[in-house]
């Protein structure tokens, strides 16, 4: 094991490269490749937020003609709801957890020189910024991006006479989200082998930070589940191109017979759902392994419950498998069906529960530091545990059934998928940001992006659930029209409103953030006092991340508190002289 170990590492040990093009493009080196992901991701998410505030200003304001936009008409917001749904889950929530954090970290808390294999981990990123590039070019194309909403169901998306965007700009929506898996299936066994075979000497699989269990089982994830997504791509490319009748049965639009008979489009809805709710793990999971970190390092205490933890995060992703099915409550499954579907999504909450129940024991009794990355790590803990509220409720089919197209199934996955998983990549980011560009945060302004972001998206997602009780459907792009929904208008004005300063406080961070680059306060090696390989070398890591000399672990990574230790924590790579706990 050791020589094998070493033999990896000195694989890797070369000179770093001296061109431009070489070092900061086409770069082989994790930690540069983890920043090509993280400031992809930013791209996009400036992308999402913009195309959101394109359609609260629409639901508000119906009539209104926007500069440069004009009117935004009723297929004009389906289009906004498809991007803006397709661009965050795919090119934010999946890229900057996994791709950006992970790459960059994972080689360095096991102590591995880079990743398994460099030049796939390139291609892998290339890859994915190639279909953002072509998700974006369906904005360009003759009829514009289409309206299929970002899980794309047929046959609205398999026939490209469906409607207004469903012709080249489908085809490219669907070329891109297959050109994301093949980056996405790389990068995954990129990940599984690092984390199996590039540990360095005594780095174990139960010492390894729960950050690199929560990368290495979301790459185990996406091994399975986009390989499943690629393969409905490729299908629902040839129902469009090539005549084929997977998706599309025998049906009429436009007063017109499709030229297929025999095609089911809940085909489609099976191999899409079995990729889709692992993705929301996909996309948790990583915030999930850093909160675990963060609240550890910051209560000055070992994680309550490690095992627990992990075999919790296994669970969750074994079971994530299992419960596509209530996503399809809706489609006239069998009761009987719907039935085990609702069960296997009950037990899911367990091992969420115990983590949660973790996070809660770690702070208890602990000398509790409040800096802007433990600020969102527990506000993280606050929305996953407000969104996880009201899955029990949609895993019911007689609640589902009339909650599933309200706007209560909006506000549910935003706070649990979506805002929890980007509080994870704010937590990250203020967290690492200085052993990755050797300057601190401004901590005022990082607090300030904090408490407007926070209240500001329980301000925005939980009147949703309200409203979506009163019957407010989701994807209607104005409510003007229908009686019933009048009273509904002053709330959805509230939510715009809310989200108009919530997207404001993301200014703050951008500023914070490139400001911060060049001007920040200079980061001592180890500014959070933690106990992590990461924090063993120095700020910026160099090419190799320990300078030809690999480390040895001898204590896990969470000793806090340690009696009998110098300091209140004792370092992975610190020879045993205590006891540890």
């Amino acid at each position: 094991m050791a020589t094998r170990e070493f033999a990896a590492h000195e694989a890797h040990a070369h000179a770093a490269p001296q061109g431009f093009i070489r070092k900061w493009i086409f770069s082989l080196d994790h930690k540069v490749i983890g920043l090509q992901y993280y400031f992809l991701a930013l791209t996009a998410v400036l992308v999402g937020m913009f195309l959101s505030l394109l359609m609260r200003i629409h639901l508000i304001w119906p009539n209104i003609a926007l500069p440069l936009l004009g009117d935004i008409k009723p297929e004009t917001y389906l289009t906004l709801v498809t991007m803006h749904g397709t661009i965050m889950v795919f090119f934010v929530l999946t890229t900057a957890p996994q791709g950006g954090f992970g790459n960059y970290f994972l080689p360095i808390q096991i102590g591995a020189a880079d990743m398994a294999f460099p030049v796939l981990n390139m291609l892998s990123f290339w890859v994915t910024a190639l279909a953002f590039v072509v998700m974006l070019g369906a904005f360009f194309v003759t009829g514009g991006a289409p309206l299929h909403g970002w899980t794309g169901y047929p046959p609205l998306s398999a026939v490209p006479t469906a409607g207004p965007g469903e012709g080249p700009g489908a085809d490219l929506w669907v070329i891109s989200i297959a050109l994301f898996c093949i980056g996405a299936l790389m990068s995954a066994l990129n990940f599984i082998t690092t984390t199996l075979d590039m540990r360095t000497r005594g780095m174990s699989m139960m010492r390894m930070p729960l950050t690199c269990w929560s990368w290495f089982i979301t790459a185990i994830l996406g091994l399975l589940a986009f390989g499943v997504l690629f393969s409905a791509g490729i299908l629902l490319l040839l129902d469009r191109n090539a005549g084929t009748s997977f998706y599309v049965p025998l049906t009429v639009f436009s007063g017109q017979i499709v030229a297929h008979k025999g095609g089911s489009p809940l085909l489609w809805q099976h191999l899409f759902w079995f990729f889709g709710h692992p993705e929301v793990y996909i996309a948790i999971l990583p915030a999930m392994g850093l909160c675990s970190q963060l609240v550890s390092v910051f209560s000055r205490k070992p994680i309550f419950g490690y095992k627990a933890m992990v075999y919790a995060m296994l669970s969750i992703g074994l079971l994530g498998f299992m419960v596509w099915g209530h996503h399809m409550f809706m489609s006239g499954m069998s009761p009987y069906t719907a039935f085990a579907f609702s069960i296997m999504t009950m037990a899911i909450g367990v091992p969420s529960a115990i983590k949660t129940f973790n996070w809660l024991g770690t702070l208890w009794g602990g000398r509790i530091r409040l800096p802007s990355p433990m600020l969102f790590a527990i506000g993280f803990v606050s929305l996953f545990v407000s969104g996880g509220i009201s899955g029990p409720f949609l895993a019911q089919p007689t609640l589902d059934i009339p909650l599933h197209d309200t706007a209560f199934v909006t506000g549910h996955f935003h706070l649990i998928m979506g805002v929890a998983s980007i509080f994870g990549i704010f937590a990250a980011t203020y967290y690492w940001f200085p052993k990755m560009f050797g300057r601190m945060m401004n901590e005022r302004l990082g607090r300030w992006h904090f408490w407007l972001t926070f209240v500001g998206t329980y301000c925005i997602f939980m009147p949703m659930h309200y409203a979506g009780m009163a019957g407010q459907p989701r994807r209607y792009s104005q409510f003007t029209e229908l009686h019933y929904l009048e009273k509904l208008i002053p709330l959805n004005t509230f939510i715009t409103f809310a989200a108009f300063v919530t997207i404001s406080a993301q200014l703050i961070f951008v500023i914070n953030l490139f400001w911060s680059m060049k001007a920040g306060k200079k980061a001592s090696d180890n500014p959070w006092e933690a106990t992590t390989l990461e924090w063993t070398t120095a700020t910026p890591p160099p090419h190799d991340n320990f300078g030809g000399h690999a480390p040895t672990v001898y204590n896990g990574p969470y000793e806090y508190s340690v009696p009998g230790a110098p300091k209140d924590f004792v370092m992975q790579s610190d020879p045993t002289t205590v006891a540890a706990h």
